[in-house]
């Protein structure tokens, strides 16, 4: 289905699809697919490594399988990892100007932004007022992303 688009998974994105219960349009997206079509940036790898580190303080053997998740994760999309670079820094700087946003989200949609691809996350509303292609597969897109 991805028809040559390229899509940019949040963090939250990919922690969904750990989850036992994993949402079903998530499920449903994802599925839908190419595999080929989905990146990351490598912020979701250094959320995803705090989080292992987090959990290691209250639950070591947990973080264990927690960190063959992350490491398996890094395998799958090994040449789907996006890094930030200096076009990315500038567009953030520019989005980041007119209001305090978090680091993290903004970051991950100037990386959206400068690859040309749509951002897949949940979180849309720290994103208001910034000019990025959105899917959520919880049912609020902007319009003409899919």
């Amino acid at each position: 289905m991805s028809g040559g688009r390229r899509y940019l998974l949040d963090t939250n994105i990919v922690s969904e699809t750990r989850k036992v219960h994993m949402n079903d349009r998530v499920r449903a997206f994802l599925t839908e697919m190419d595999a080929s079509s989905l990146y990351i940036s490598v912020l979701t790898v250094g959320e995803l490594r705090k989080g292992v580190e987090i959990k290691r303080r209250s639950d070591p053997d947990a973080a264990i399988l927690l960190n063959g998740w992350v490491d398996g994760l890094e395998q799958s999309f090994a040449d789907r990892i996006v890094a930030i670079d200096t076009p990315i820094a500038r567009l953030w700087g520019e989005l980041s100007s007119d209001r305090s946003r978090p680091v993290i989200d903004t970051l991950i949609a100037a990386t959206a932004l400068t690859h040309d691809m749509i951002l897949v996350t949940r979180n849309t509303k720290d994103l208001d007022g910034i000019d990025v292609a959105l899917h959520d597969p919880w049912g609020k897109d902007r319009p003409g992303v899919l």
